[in-house]
């Protein structure tokens, strides 16, 4: 298959998690009670620790490559302040969509380096974009019940517009196929520029929503999230 083909197809595959973590979510119902409150801890861990696998095993090992010790700080910094900047933003409006700015930070970059990869012909796509769906699928869940708490929308609408932003990775794959992957130290600078947005976002969001008083699934949910991405990173090298 042409690589044109191949990033549009398992960009699109890995996007659609997200509205399939979503639909998930939106069986709101789980008996006994106790069991639906710890499993939502539980995934809402699981999306974090999958979130640091991909700072720690992707974003920010193929982000340093092309920039000195100091530049790369900056960059990440910078990262982590601009998305404490988003936030108290959307604390003064009354809006939360921390989880799914957190989402899209990951995703995009991950697609553009899928697609830079392709270009230069030194990746198992089909491994990275699944190890991509899997960190999408519990941040659908987490971001469509945000969503749903903090707005009036429908959940068929929740669910729509999660399916049209996964049009993202596509969109963001093709575009480093054919013009990012002569610049890689772009692609290097966005990675870490995203890694310390969604580190702030990890803990100023995530963490504190996954602690649940006299339970320990969901901190081993973490764990469990963080395995999921080094498995996929040894496989993917």
């Amino acid at each position: 298959m042409e690589p044109l083909y191949s990033v549009i197809l398992l960009t699109l595959g890995a996007g659609l998690a997200m509205p399939l973590g979503a639909l998930i979510g939106n069986f709101e119902r789980i008996k006994p009670e106790w069991l639906e409150k710890e499993l939502m801890h539980a995934v809402t861990a699981f999306g974090g620790g999958a979130l640091l696998s991909a700072i720690a095993l992707v974003l920010v090992p193929e982000g340093v490559l092309h920039f000195s010790p100091v530049f790369a700080a900056l960059l990440f910094l910078s990262g982590g302040a601009a998305f404490m900047l988003l936030d108290i933003w959307l604390s003064r409006s009354q809006t939360s969509i921390s989880q799914l700015v957190a989402m899209l930070a990951d995703f995009i970059p991950e697609s553009l380096a899928l697609g830079a990869a392709f270009a230069l012909g030194n990746v198992n796509g089909g491994l990275l974009a699944a190890l991509i769906a899997m960190q999408n699928l519990p941040e659908g869940f987490n971001a469509f019940r945000e969503l749903k708490c903090t707005s009036h929308y429908r959940s068929i609408t929740i669910i729509f517009w999660f399916a049209l932003l996964a049009l993202c990775g596509p969109i963001s794959g093709v575009i480093a196929l054919f013009w990012l992957a002569e610049w890689p130290a772009v692609v290097s600078g966005i990675m870490l520029f995203a890694s310390g947005g969604i580190l702030y976002a990890v803990f100023q969001d995530i963490a504190p929503q996954a602690v649940l008083e006299k339970h320990w699934a969901p901190p081993m949910g973490a764990v469990m999230g963080f395995a999921l991405g080094l498995v996929g990173y040894m496989l993917v090298h």
